[in-house]
C-alpha cells in the first residue's frame, strides 16, 4: 500500500465540454457544498468523524462517519466512503500491469522508482501517455462510484517532487485534471493528496478536498484550509503531529492519529487516537 505525506515519501470516459464547465463552477464553491452537490456530487462532510483504513477494512470505530479504504476493498455501510487509488505511481511488484512505455524511465532506459516505497514512477509527461494512464485509474474510479463510494483520493500527486528533474508539476496537474473530470463523471467527489505547494491552484485542477498527511507535524494545515476552507481532513503519525493538529484546528477540521503502516484494527502495530 503506497501513500505519500508532506516532505517524505511513505507509504489506483472524460466528460464532456458543458460538464467541464459545470466542474469548474462546482469546485469554486465546494466549501458551501451546494453546488456541488447540484452537480451530483458531494464532498465529505466537515469536521466529522474519519478513519483512514487504506491498510487493510475493519469495523470503523464508534463514532466515524468518514472512512477512506483501497479501491479493492467494499464501502463501510451508512457512512461516507472515499476510495483511495494509487493513480501517479505503480504498486509495488506490479510493474507488470502497466505498458513498458508508461513506465518513468531514465536517461539510460531504466524505471524509475520511488526508492522508499519501491513504487516505479509512472511517465505522465505526454498528453498523451496522461490520457491512458487516467484510462486505466479511471476505471478504478468507475469500480469505486460503482460500489458506492462517494469520493476518490488519488495518491501519490506530488510524485513530480521525487522524481529528479523527470517531472514536474504541470506534468501531474494535467493528469489530476483528467481524473477529476473523470471522477466528477461518475458522481464522485475528488481529493487533493497533499502536494501543498499546488492547493492554490484547486479550482483550475477540479478538486473538491484535500487529504493532507502531516499537516500538524509540518505547520501546512493553515495551507490547505486558505484554499480549502473547512473541506480537509488531517492524517497524523506522531503524537506531536496530532497534538499540533487538535490545538489549532480541532475545532473545525476531521483530524485522526494512524500508524505508520495504517494497519487494520487488531494488528500489532495499530494505533488511532482523535482530539
Amino acid at each position: 500500500m503506497s501513500r505519500t505525506q508532506a516532505h517524505t515519501s511513505r507509504k489506483p470516459v472524460l466528460a464532456g465540454i458543458c460538464a467541464t464547465a459545470v466542474l469548474v463552477t462546482a469546485a469554486a464553491l465546494v466549501p458551501g457544498g451546494s453546488t456541488a452537490e447540484a452537480a451530483g456530487f458531494t464532498p465529505p462532510p466537515a469536521h466529522a468523524g474519519f478513519d483512514y483504513q487504506i491498510g487493510g477494512a475493519y469495523t470503523p470505530p464508534a463514532g466515524v462517519q468518514v472512512v477512506s479504504r483501497d479501491h479493492t476493498a467494499s464501502p463501510a455501510a451508512g457512512l461516507y466512503n472515499i476510495c483511495y487509488v494509487n493513480a501517479f505511481q505503480a504498486q509495488p511488484g506490479a510493474e507488470d500491469e502497466w505498458d513498458d512505455d508508461l513506465l518513468l524511465r531514465d536517461a539510460d532506459g531504466d524505471v524509475v522508482y520511488d526508492t522508499d516505497w519501491g513504487e516505479a514512477f509512472l511517465d505522465i509527461r505526454t498528453a498523451g501517455k496522461r490520457e491512458r494512464i487516467a484510462e486505466k485509474v479511471g476505471s478504478w474510479i468507475d469500480s469505486c462510484g460503482d460500489k458506492g463510494f462517494q469520493a476518490v483520493e488519488p495518491d501519490n500527486y506530488d510524485s513530480y517532487t521525487r522524481a529528479g528533474d523527470l517531472l514536474d508539476s504541470a506534468d501531474a496537474q494535467g493528469l489530476i485534471k483528467l481524473l477529476a473530470e473523470r471522477a466528477h463523471g461518475d458522481g464522485l467527489a475528488i481529493g487533493q493528496k497533499n502536494t501543498v505547494e499546488l492547493a492554490g491552484n484547486r479550482e483550475a485542477n477540479g478538486l473538491d478536498f484535500a487529504v493532507a498527511e502531516e499537516c500538524g507535524e509540518w505547520d501546512e494545515c493553515g495551507d490547505y484550509t486558505a484554499e480549502f476552507g473547512d473541506r480537509v481532513i488531517v492524517v497524523e503519525y506522531t503524537a506531536k503531529g496530532l497534538s499540533t493538529a487538535c490545538s489549532e484546528f480541532g475545532d473545525t477540521l476531521s483530524i485522526v492519529r494512524r500508524d505508520l503502516d495504517v494497519s487494520p484494527k487488531g494488528s500489532s502495530g495499530y494505533v488511532r487516537e482523535t482530539c
